[in-house]
């Protein structure tokens, strides 16, 4: 098949539903068939780990690098394979040292996490300089479309969704910073590296980013360094003083996830230079959601929790990290304060009904 472009989804493990129609027709690459292109070697090891590919597997898999391009951003292209009969996202990291401490950054991370809400690993090919992840696939794309519009947006999301969709984040982080060894910052959370699956299940992704170990828990910027952790309107002002990344560094940006779900509005707005925390600001110190909540909503959605979000939001970027509450704390708070939306949207998804 030819090059063909679709809707970006800047993390790369989404892509719209004409993008996997396409890929019907083309022929399915098993890497557990005795006499595919990847061989009995690519099946061995432990049940559902990720594989290590050969360059000439991912070609196969991709048809040279021709099929379907799902997401293109300036570390990497994906494109839109299958692996063992289902749809999978290939990205292909760009080739220079710096782009390739990225990969393998985001490599390590994801061979040692594994988490319902955090995008996983199904193979990789680290053979060439470029480095290539072979991810699971997410059909319903990345939260940023679904707030904030975009090709074929589907509507508005739901209250209750966005609750899920932020619980879903605060779980994933929360495993990351309590129950990974060694513990793991991401170190760049924002709403397009969630993705949203089949289900609407939220998928953190993009691990490039990510620090593990000491490095978790305190990190200066190195000498001499002028890149920066994070993304425009996510990142941590105490980061950008002092160099120090940590995981409350993650809950700020968490944060501000949580008022863009709340308010519909972009963290940053470019062509104004505006940042979500610097307009809410005001707003935030009286505790009350009244007049921050998406008018896309109109009604439909619960004051009392509209409000609870938008206290934890408010906790989550103050100014002193150090008061900052844990994600282990976020989970909690969301699980008592939304629990009846949570628990509504996730007995649909266990098959009670449909949302």
């Amino acid at each position: 098949m030819g090059i063909q472009r679709y809707k970006l989804f800047l993390c790369g493990c989404g892509v719209n539903a004409s993008a996997a129609r396409d890929l019907d027709g083309d022929d399915d690459l098993d890497c557990c068939s005795g006499a595919d292109a990847f061989g009995e070697k690519a099946c061995g090891g432990e049940a559902g780990a990720p594989r290590r590919l050969s360059l000439a597997q991912v070609e196969a898999m991709t048809g040279r690098f021709t099929s379907a391009v799902v997401g293109e951003g300036g570390f990497s292209t994906v494109y839109l394979a299958r692996l063992s009969g289902a749809l999978a996202a290939v990205k292909v990291h760009r080739s220079s040292e710096r782009l390739h401490r990225v990969f393998r950054q985001e490599l390590d991370t994801l061979l040692r996490v594994r988490h319902p809400h955090i995008v996983r690993l199904l193979a990789f090919c680290d053979q060439q300089e470029e480095g290539v992840l072979v991810l699971e696939f997410a059909a319903n794309g990345n939260l940023h479309e679904r707030l904030h519009g975009g090709v074929k947006s589907s509507g508005t999301l739901p209250w209750a969704r966005r609750v899920c969709v932020a619980l879903h984040v605060a779980r994933a982080l929360a495993h990351l910073h309590d129950a990974c060894e060694p513990q793991v910052v991401h170190g760049d959370v924002k709403a397009s590296n969630v993705l949203l699956d089949a289900s609407m299940r939220a998928k953190l992704c993009d691990f490039g980013s990510a620090r593990a170990g000491f490095s978790a828990a305190v990190r200066p910027r190195p000498a001499g360094r002028t890149t920066m952790l994070g993304s425009p309107g996510y990142v941590d002002p105490h980061y950008i003083r002092s160099g120090v990344v940590t995981k409350k560094s993650d809950v700020y940006s968490f944060g501000v996830l949580l008022l863009e779900l709340l308010t519909g509005m972009e963290a940053f707005c470019a062509g104004e230079g505006r940042l979500l925390t610097a307009v809410l600001a005001p707003r935030l110190k009286g505790g009350d959601a009244r007049g921050m909540v998406d008018d896309r909503l109109g009604t439909a959605y619960d004051a009392a929790e509209a409000d609870a979000v938008a206290a934890l939001a408010a906790a989550c970027v103050g100014e002193n990290p150090s008061l900052r509450p844990s994600m282990a704390d976020v989970v909690r708070t969301l699980e008592q304060s939304a629990h009846g939306s949570i628990s509504a949207v996730e007995g649909r998804s266990n098959g009670q009904g449909k949302l």
